[in-house]
């Protein structure tokens, strides 16, 4: 595995470790603008796993196209 596909898998994987570990937000406090912490939390990782897999997607392009130049060659 390469560095830049260890980068894409950790993109990829961290939303889901996130929202599975429960019990690291299971909890009201810190409340934001009156929302407890367990739901903006999630909410969070919503936008978060968006924008994670946009850059893995970004990426993938990236080692695909290095590979092909690297394949002409």
């Amino acid at each position: 595995m390469t560095p830049l596909r260890a980068v894409i898998a950790l993109c990829l994987a961290a939303p889901y470790v996130a929202i599975l570990w429960v019990g690291s937000y299971s909890a009201e406090n810190p409340a934001l603008i009156g929302v407890p912490f367990f739901y903006w939390y999630q909410m969070l990782w919503v936008v978060l796993a968006s924008v994670l897999t946009g850059v893995a997607y970004k990426l993938w392009q990236r080692d695909q196209r290095a590979r092909k130049e690297g394949a002409a060659k």
